[in-house]
C-alpha cells in the first residue's frame, strides 16, 4: 500500500537506500511497501521457475529467467521499479548490472493478501502499458491464474486444476493440477 496522503515523489534511489530486509516498489514516483511473501506464495513461485527455467533449457532458449527480488525499471527512468515474482526477458540489450530497463516479455505475479489491488489493478495496467507481451497472475486464494495475453488481447481465466498455454511460447503449458505445493 502507498504511504498515506503521499506527496513526495520518489525515485529509485529512495528504493536503494531502504535499510536492509524492506523491501518496496515505486509506481509513478509513489512508493508501495511490500510484506514478505508467505510459505505457499515461495512454494508456487520455486515450482513455476523450475517448469520455465527447465523448459528454456530443454530448448537451448535465449530468454533469461528472474525470480524476486529482481529489479525492473517498466519504463525505463527512475520513477517506476517493481520486483515481479517471475520475469522472463528475452532482448539481452534490456538487461543491465541493476536488472532489466524496459518491459520483460513475461511476467508472473503470485497474489498475496497484501498484494491483490496491486496485482490485479496497478500492476496490469502498468504492465500492459509498459509493453509486457503476457502477464499472469496466480492467485492461491481464490485458487485462480488470470492469464492477459496483450499482444493478442486475450483474457483467460483458469483454476488450479488446469494445463496453463504460455502464450510466449508455442509449446509450453504449466499443470497446476500437478505442482508440488
Amino acid at each position: 500500500m502507498p504511504l498515506p496522503n503521499q506527496k513526495n515523489e520518489y525515485t529509485a534511489d529512495y528504493i536503494y537506500s531502504l535499510p536492509d530486509g524492506e523491501r518496496a516498489e515505486l509506481i509513478d514516483g509513489q512508493i508501495y511497501y511490500m510484506a514478505p511473501p508467505n510459505r505457499k506464495h515461495q512454494e508456487i513461485l520455486l515450482e513455476l521457475a523450475g517448469i520455465i527455467r527447465d523448459y528454456i533449457k530443454s530448448k537451448d532458449g535465449l530468454c533469461k529467467l528472474y525470480i524476486a527480488p529482481f529489479a525492473v525499471f517498466l519504463n525505463e527512468d527512475d520513477k517506476t521499479y517493481v520486483e515481479p515474482d517471475i520475469s522472463l526477458i528475452c532482448s539481452p540489450d534490456k538487461l543491465n548490472d541493476k536488472g532489466c530497463a524496459g518491459a520483460p516479455d513475461w511476467v508472473i505475479e503470485i497474489v498475496s493478501p497484501g498484494s491483490r489491488r496491486m496485482d490485479y489493478y496497478t500492476k496490469l495496467f502498468k504492465y500492459r502499458t509498459a509493453g509486457v507481451r503476457e502477464y499472469w497472475i496466480v492467485d492461491p486464494d481464490k485458487n485462480r491464474i488470470m492469464v492477459y495475453n496483450f499482444e493478442s488481447e486475450d483474457t483467460i481465466e483458469y483454476t488450479f486444476t488446469d494445463s496453463v498455454k504460455a502464450g510466449i511460447y508455442e509449446d509450453l503449458s504449466i499443470d497446476f493440477g500437478q505442482l508440488n505445493i
